[in-house]
């Protein structure tokens, strides 16, 4: 794997940023794109832009097969049996969202049980607090560890009989943490339960194999893979999604109107409602050949290897604190002391550095920190040992500015 190589791929990072080469190591909060993406992306507007399935002249015919060829590249991508199971959405919030509203409203009554962590995103909690409510089921928590990980015996003792769903991230955004969704899925189908696992953090970093996790729902996003925003992709078992009813009526997801009845169109299309998400597909397309022209197994090797060599490095700086369990996806969360995360992601930012402050869509688990925002640097295949060595040197400048502010 020739990063110098992968790195040309990238114009967004061949700048200078405040007089300073851009650091970039914000890529859990969105990826950089590559040359191919952006050529696809331009070729499509540029040469066949049509909607797709309706026409038949040559332009909508080529949008077709761009974009339902996109899907079986998703389909290979994940494992998926069918692409009858890939479905394209908005994002992992979306697909989500879906489930949430599709499946757990219809599924879901008083006395049944929601199980999450208190380590998920705000997308991965909130549409089952409001699933939660609205059908009188009960969400519960699966405890912590003191390292930020989950003890399989926590996950047995609050999965129950009652528990219906089970929604798991499959990498914490920001403690790095790496679920063992597959065992979770085990103990929820042992249950009787369905499980979701959000692939935000983990399919653009790592193997994904929806048939062998045996998860019954995945969600994950394009842009965090290279891809671009505004599309993701809802993964459903084709069983239960053939029992589920859409949320978006419309065109395209129709198969007979008539005044007072309308029949669905089959598996995907039924949940596709409106003009899809063409040219994100397509795009999303590009970034899964990028990826796997690199080979899965390099880019989790590599980050791996980012991840110890910056854990390993930032203790150079005094009174940092990295939040998280030794191993990790590649993303380092942290705090100085004294200084607030926003004020060291303005000081990195001077440097050319760009890292994510705040609470990162996690309020629960900055609650569980103790802490009010952390400060994250996160990893992905255009990313150099260079760049945790400019990032140590900004958090120390950062330290002596503020000792030197407070003296």
């Amino acid at each position: 794997m020739d990063v110098q190589e992968i790195r040309r791929q990238f114009p967004i990072l061949q700048q200078e940023v405040n007089g300073h080469p851009l650091v970039y190591l914000d890529s859990a909060a969105t990826s950089q794109k590559p040359l191919k993406v952006l050529e696809v992306l331009d070729d499509y507007y540029r040469r066949y832009n049509s909607n797709v399935h309706r026409g038949v002249h040559t332009l909508g015919s080529m949008a077709t097969d761009g974009y339902e060829g996109a899907r079986e590249k998703v389909r290979s991508f994940i494992n998926a049996a069918s692409t009858e199971e890939v479905i394209f959405t908005r994002g992992t919030t979306t697909a989500i969202n879906k489930v949430a509203y599709s499946y757990g409203y219809a599924n879901l009554q008083e006395g049944d049980e929601i199980v999450i962590t208190p380590m998920e995103h705000h997308s991965n909690i909130i549409p089952w607090q409001q699933t939660a409510k609205s059908t009188g089921a009960t969400l519960k928590y699966i405890p912590l560890q003191d390292d930020g990980t989950l003890s399989m015996e926590d996950v047995k003792n609050t999965i129950t009989a009652n528990t219906k769903i089970v929604a798991v991230m499959q990498v914490s955004n920001v403690l790095g943490t790496i679920n063992p969704v597959k065992k979770i899925a085990k103990i929820a189908h042992d249950n009787g339960a369905v499980m979701l696992v959000d692939g935000a953090q983990s399919a653009p970093h790592m193997r994904v194999d929806v048939r062998d996790m045996d998860c019954d729902f995945f969600a994950f996003s394009g842009h965090k893979m290279g891809g671009p925003t505004g599309i993701g992709v809802l993964y459903g078992k084709k069983q239960l999604l053939e029992n589920m009813e859409p949320l978006e009526y419309g065109g395209e997801m129709i198969d007979f109107v008539d005044l007072y009845e309308s029949t669905w169109k089959e598996l995907p299309w039924k949940f596709e409602g409106g003009t899809p998400i063409i040219a994100g597909a397509i795009g999303l397309g590009a970034a899964i050949d990028f990826i796997r022209d690199i080979g899965m197994e390099n880019i989790e090797a590599h980050e791996a290897k980012l991840a110890q060599y910056a854990t390993d490095k930032l203790v150079e700086v005094e009174g940092l604190r990295i939040y998280g369990p030794n191993k990790r996806a590649g993303l380092v969360t942290f705090n100085i002391d004294d200084v607030h995360p926003h004020d060291v992601a303005t000081v990195l930012d001077s440097e050319g550095i760009a890292v994510r402050a705040g609470h990162h869509c996690a309020q629960p688990l900055m609650k569980w920190l103790n802490v009010a925002a952390t400060a994250r640097a996160s990893f992905y295949i255009y990313n150099t040992e260079e760049d945790i060595d400019a990032l140590t040197d900004g958090l120390i400048k950062t330290k002596e500015y503020f000792g030197d502010v407070f003296a």
